[in-house]
């Protein structure tokens, strides 16, 4: 399959791959954003697009349409502070954000939070943030929910005694029989550079899909995927095209070397994000994630049985509502945060179960952008 970029650049994606379904989910999602807020003719969606996946990207174009009506525009110039932060600046050091938030302020006294779709706009008009709360539908969840229940193995084995704080278990909520989710925290990728390899020019299927599930996961996360991805066509086209080229040559790459695991991976990841983290009943303190992409975002799904939550954003002074539950939050990563933690320890948060997936764009795709 053939397909085109703003730019003119062919891309080839294998007709039997995942990825093309995606790709005209976000042709109908992106047509469709654009006809609702310039009140254009009706979109009809592509035969090859099924019920479940059109009802999703209608849900998620609604939530879009809403937060791009309610843009909350911050004083804060986000290419002056990401050069003010270093690979150091992880957001742990209390005095250290304390003069990065003088040098940058929000503009705001307090913590202001935010409860209905909206835009965050650096003071350049910049979209640095979108918040789209019940932004999936049920059908959606529920695959999320078995996509969890297949990975339960891996995500009870990642929890260590000791360690950094990803997979500490003094951050996770421990298990008892009458939780519904396991613990743990597990990166999913078709194309992974190992850590302590980043300079590697081959990169690696993750472990957790070299398994006997490995296809039934990636096919209950295939929908999820999807519309993590258009909501992305919509907000950062041009990673989204770059996120298709790293893709289109990572095909042929496993092809010409003969890369069986990663060329059968390849047919059913349903996503131009390379890297899938997903976070099960764990609190997270606030940090940045200096290794990533600041040209890009990253999109965090949160699915789960929890109320009075907040996912905080101490950079920018803000905090987003629990309702965040089914719904997506898209950032630049070197923006501090908590993560959307939802465990006892935040405000009024009791110890409830939470599931989260961080769809990230790492190094494959930031050399599609410029980046070495």
């Amino acid at each position: 399959m053939n397909v085109s970029s703003t730019s003119d650049i062919k891309i080839t994606l294998w007709r039997t791959w995942a990825l093309t379904v995606t790709h005209e989910a976000c042709e109908y999602t992106e047509q469709k954003f654009n006809a609702e807020k310039t009140g254009g003719d009706p979109v009809i969606p592509s035969a090859n697009l099924d019920t479940d996946l059109v009802m999703a990207c209608d849900r998620l174009v609604d939530r879009l349409i809403k937060a791009y009506k309610n843009p909350i525009q911050m004083p804060i110039d986000i290419a002056r502070y990401s050069k003010l932060i270093s690979p150091k600046d992880t957001g742990h050091n209390e005095e250290r954000e304390e003069k990065l938030l003088e040098r940058c302020p929000p503009g705001h006294e307090g913590t202001k939070l935010v409860e209905i779709p909206a835009t965050i706009l650096d003071v350049s008009g910049a979209i640095i943030a979108w918040y789209l709360p019940d932004a999936l539908t049920d059908a959606t969840q529920k695959e999320i929910w078995t996509a969890s229940d297949l990975l339960a193995p891996m995500l009870e084995q990642s929890v260590k005694v000791d360690g950094n704080w990803r997979t500490n278990q003094r951050w996770f909520k421990p298990s008892s029989e009458d939780d519904v989710l396991t613990p743990g925290c597990i990166n999913v990728s078709p194309a992974w550079f190992q850590q302590g390899h980043e300079n590697q020019l081959d990169p690696q299927v993750s472990a957790s899909l070299k398994g006997a599930l490995s296809e039934k996961i990636l096919k209950a996360i295939a929908r999820p995927a999807a519309i993590a991805t258009a909501a992305l066509r919509v907000m950062h086209p041009e990673q989204y095209w770059a996120g298709l080229r790293a893709f289109g040559s990572l095909g042929e790459k496993a092809e010409s070397k003969e890369l069986p695991k990663m060329s059968e991976t390849l047919q059913y990841w349903a996503s131009v994000f390379n890297s899938l983290s997903v976070i099960s009943n764990r609190q997270t303190p606030n940090h940045r994630d200096h290794l990533s992409i600041p040209e890009c975002f990253d999109i965090l799904t949160s699915v789960g049985n929890y109320s009075n939550a907040r996912m905080s954003m101490p950079s920018l002074q803000l905090e987003f509502s629990a309702m965040v539950m089914k719904g997506l939050v898209d950032c630049r990563p070197l923006l501090r945060n908590d993560g959307a933690s939802c465990m006892e320890g935040l405000v009024n948060c009791r110890p409830l179960y939470c599931l989260i997936a961080l769809w990230m764009a790492a190094e494959l795709v930031g050399r599609m952008i410029g980046r070495s």
